[in-house]
């Protein structure tokens, strides 16, 4: 056995480079673990934040998003590239193309791939927007202005359309349901959204189905053709799992690792974190699965505690949080609605600052902020305190939310 191999097995492995496994590498350092730390990444780039791909990369206003993270310095082993195939936990090793990983502790942070259209792929002109390599592709062809279609108007399809409508081109935005945020929002919260496409000069298809995509137009169901130099798809992500059949690794219905309370594995020493792994929470009462920055961001720092602590571990169940930039707002959201008995508006959402807070059993649950960033502040401490409220000062956009209290 190599000297390489002897110290990659007494250490900790960290599949996937991106936010969740990056910071669950500086993680372990800060909390004091000495031993090796190696992180596999199956891209060839250095490891790299994603949201700033669909703004300022892919409109060309910076080359990369790289993390400012000295690896070598932190004596972090990067190993870019390297595709992992499978696990085999009995002998508690990793196969990859380059050949097999030993591990003490292993890290699933493998985060989520995003959905392709059915009958689309390897179509001429059709893009995803997942990886620094897909942003590279589609930033010389808005810079030519083509008619674009993007299909899907969920979160990603809204921040692609707002970048391409930045960059001067015609925008259609095709979405299956009968509204904007279907799997996202109730209909009354995301009503008001669907104006901000007319608003910023996109237009917008609801109830509408995709039946063909070729080179240059998008045939719809009902008959209709659209002109497309560029289709973008932005359907959703699932976890990008599929390594891990037979590996007795437990995934949940949407494919996701079925981590518990501790972000552990059903395996011995396996632990997952970020968009790949659900895991329960006492908050809610339900098992949550967060495609979020902050997510990646929180959820390294409990799977380092734990690794690191032993047996004194550490409970991961966070108030999840996220935010996107679109059509010149900015909308937060913390919490899960889900469960929710009551629903209260803050403010006019034809105005440019509105919120919508979410009560269950007389407590904040979660709050939509647009444009009002000290209510999303505000409400997400109410949130983690547990705290009954008010309903009638959280409707008056005027009180402060932590001025909400029984």
């Amino acid at each position: 056995m190599s000297e390489q191999t002897e110290q990659t097995q007494s250490g900790v492995v960290i599949v996937g480079a991106g936010m969740a496994g990056v910071q669950t590498a500086v993680a372990l350092r800060e909390q004091g673990w000495r031993r090796p730390i190696t992180l596999l990444g199956a891209e060839p780039h250095q490891p790299y934040d994603r949201p700033p791909l669909s703004k300022a990369v892919l409109l060309g206003k910076a080359e990369d998003s790289a993390f400012d993270v000295d690896f070598e310095g932190l004596g972090i082993v990067l190993r870019l590239g390297v595709e992992v195939t499978g696990l085999r936990a009995a002998e508690r090793e990793l196969d990859t193309e380059a050949g097999p990983v030993p591990y003490e502790f292993l890290v699933l942070a493998t985060g989520a791939e995003p959905l392709t259209l059915p009958g689309s792929e390897g179509v001429p002109g059709v893009h995803l927007l997942r990886t620094l390599d897909d942003a590279a592709r589609l930033r010389p062809v808005l810079a030519r202005t083509p008619a674009t279609v993007v299909v899907g108007a969920g979160w990603i399809g809204a921040e692609f359309a707002t970048a391409a409508r930045e960059a001067g081109c015609a925008v259609t935005v095709v979405e299956a349901a009968d509204r904007v945020l279907a799997g996202a929002l109730p209909a009354e919260v995301a009503a008001p959204m669907a104006h901000w496409y007319e608003q910023a000069g996109a237009a917008l298809l609801t109830g509408a189905q995709v039946a063909s995509v070729e080179a240059g137009r998008v045939l719809l169901a009902d008959g209709r053709e659209l002109p497309a130099g560029a289709v973008v798809v932005g359907i959703g992500a699932r976890p990008a799992t599929r390594w891990l059949a037979g590996s007795g690794v437990g995934l949940g219905p949407e494919g996701a690792v079925a981590a518990d309370e501790y972000l552990r594995t059903g395996l011995p020493g396996v632990y997952a974190v970020g968009d790949c792994a659900s895991f329960p929470s006492a908050r809610y009462g339900a098992r949550l699965l967060v495609h979020h920055w902050d997510n990646a961001l929180q959820g390294p720092r409990v799977v380092a505690a734990n690794i690191v602590a032993g047996k004194a571990l550490q409970v991961y169940d966070p108030v999840p949080y996220f935010w996107s930039e679109q059509f010149g707002r900015f909308v937060q959201y913390a919490g899960h609605h889900a469960g929710a008995d009551e629903l209260v508006w803050r403010g006019d959402p034809a105005e440019a600052g509105w919120s919508v807070c979410w009560l269950r059993a007389g407590a904040l649950a979660a709050v939509l902020a647009v444009g009002r960033p000290r209510d999303l502040a505000q409400g997400r401490k109410l949130i983690e305190t547990g705290a009954p409220v008010d309903p009638a000062k959280i409707a008056d956009p005027a009180v402060p939310l932590k001025s909400a209290l029984v």
